[in-house]
């Protein structure tokens, strides 16, 4: 591709960037709250000039931007020289991406960061919150689609069902496609005979009926749900069964799927151009999945294409271990991971072995962590997950740790202030100054990090407990938190520091 093309389907045209100009509208403090009440939906992008992942993030905003015009706008702010902005919406890292409707802020931006993840999410909520359908061409159209895809038939216009349909669409339009139609006649091919609300699934609810043959393609067709629905039946129903048993994970629907403990086979996955092809895999998770489905886990399949740098970052997995074979991956909804070692066979033998073990509590929990420092006798300790247990969770010590990223400027700009907090702390016995590189290890489970540098104290004997360190990041601050949440005075360049006693209250007559 020549550089400054987008090719777009069959059509190619000059990218804006390479005109010269940007279709990413940048927004300031002065010009903020004028601007954005202009657009009916924009996407915001708070950021920072230094920030590597905005960095990256950057280009696949641009393209998003030129596929949106006219339909989303996408603006920027940047954050180093827009602080009241930035302040205004609780941005505390970056980027973040927020939804705007008609200036007002609607919601987090939870999608996909790539160009074609976020031109499909926001055209999602550019729209109305379902589609009206006014013919059998428009229903096939719509349904037509291996999203999980909803749809309401009523009796007119004037039905009571209509209005609850169309809140509930508006509250679930970021996890499903809606549309709705008040002529009950154009759902005459599925036997729609009374007001009721269906969906599109490849595997109807609770029926496991593709699983029944190892050679089955099934195809997106309308599975009849509840006849009745309230906002609260709708949403409760849908999120249990508009998946079906083994749904197809994308960028667009991770967020939905993952927030329940997931199963995800990864391989060559193509729904348009290998049908048959990609159900043959498919086909044989489901064979074994079945024999698991009440035990509490989702079962998935995607295309290891689109997720090769996710895997590689969380799993480990690099362009040398590709194979034909696919790729299996647990993920619970509390953060622990495991992967499938043994090779994927086509009797689906080792993925069952693989579940009994896995309910059986007999795995291994996949842990990223860089390798373990051979010298490791610095004024800051490198804690690596592998070394997590036994430096940040040491029962007898108390721990201040920073988690960082190498490419954050806020992180650069404390290293000389933290490197001296830990040499003026070095003869403490009983305190560790430490420092773990969040972007090449996970993060253990009760440390909430979302933005750099995050900094916790762990004290002995409460390492379930940490604390968030909220203060200012000089030396003198630092030690002054520590005086008060050390569990034993402090030992400043190798002199102890005696703790003052508290005063008692003796009354007014004190002395």
């Amino acid at each position: 591709m020549l550089r400054g093309v987008l090719c777009v389907s069959a059509l190619c045209v000059w990218s804006s960037a390479a005109r010269g100009r940007s279709d990413v509208l940048e927004l300031k403090d002065a010009d903020f709250d004028y601007i954005a009440p202009e657009h009916e939906t924009l996407l915001g992008k708070f950021y920072a000039p230094w920030c590597g992942h905005c960095k990256k993030l950057a280009p696949e905003f641009e393209t998003a931007a030129t596929r949106l015009k006219g339909t989303v706008t996408l603006a920027k702010v940047d954050c180093t020289t827009n602080t009241e902005t930035c302040k205004r919406y609780g941005v505390t890292g970056y980027p973040t991406l927020k939804i705007f409707r008609n200036g007002q802020e609607s919601s987090s931006y939870d999608g996909p960061r790539s160009a074609e993840g976020i031109v499909n999410h926001m055209k999602k909520l550019a729209g109305p919150d379902s589609v009206p359908l006014h013919s059998e061409h428009d229903l096939e159209n719509f349904i037509n689609n291996f999203d999980a895809s909803i749809v309401g038939f009523f009796s007119g216009t004037d039905s009571s069902q209509v209005s609850e349909f169309l809140k509930g669409a508006s509250l679930m339009r970021e996890s499903f496609r809606f549309a709705h139609t008040t002529v009950l006649e154009l759902g005459k091919k599925y036997d729609v005979k009374y007001e009721s609300v269906w969906f599109t699934t490849e595997d109807p609810c609770p029926s496991q009926a593709c699983a029944a043959s190892s050679e089955t393609t099934c195809e997106p067709t309308l599975t009849q749900h509840i006849q009745t629905h309230t906002q609260h039946m709708l949403r409760s129903l849908l999120l249990l069964c508009s998946f079906g048993l083994c749904p197809h994970l994308t960028k667009e629907n991770k967020d939905s799927l993952r927030k329940r403990d997931l199963l995800t086979t990864y391989y060559d996955l193509d729904y348009l151009r290998n049908p048959k092809g990609s159900n043959y895999w498919r086909n044989r998770v489901l064979k074994v999945a079945s024999k698991f489905s009440s035990q509490g886990l989702l079962y998935s399949v995607a295309n290891r294409n689109d997720f090769l740098e996710e895997l590689e970052d969380e799993f480990g997995l690099g362009s040398s271990d590709a194979t034909e074979l696919p790729f299996v991956t647990i993920r619970t909804r509390t953060g622990n991971k495991y992967t499938m070692r043994e090779e994927f066979t086509r009797d689906g033998k080792s993925l069952e072995n693989f579940l009994e073990d896995y309910f059986a509590g007999r795995l291994k929990r996949y842990i990223k962590s860089e390798p373990v420092p051979a010298k490791n006798n610095g004024a800051v300790k490198v804690v690596v997950a592998d070394t997590f247990e036994e430096i940040a969770n040491d029962p007898e010590k108390d721990v201040l740790i920073e988690f960082y990223a190498p490419w954050c400027g806020h992180c650069k700009k404390l290293e000389p202030k933290y490197t001296e907090l830990g040499e003026r702390l070095y003869s403490d016995p009983n305190l560790v100054i430490a420092k773990m590189d969040a972007t090449a290890n996970d993060i253990p489970q009760g440390y909430d990090v979302q933005g750099f540098p995050t900094i916790y104290f762990a004290a002995a004997g409460r390492k379930d407990e940490p604390k968030r360190y909220e203060g200012a990041r000089e030396v003198k601050d630092f030690i002054n938190f520590l005086k008060r949440e050390a569990s034993k005075p402090l030992v400043l360049n190798g002199v102890k520091e005696e703790r003052k006693p508290e005063k008692k209250n003796l009354g007014p007559y004190q002395t």
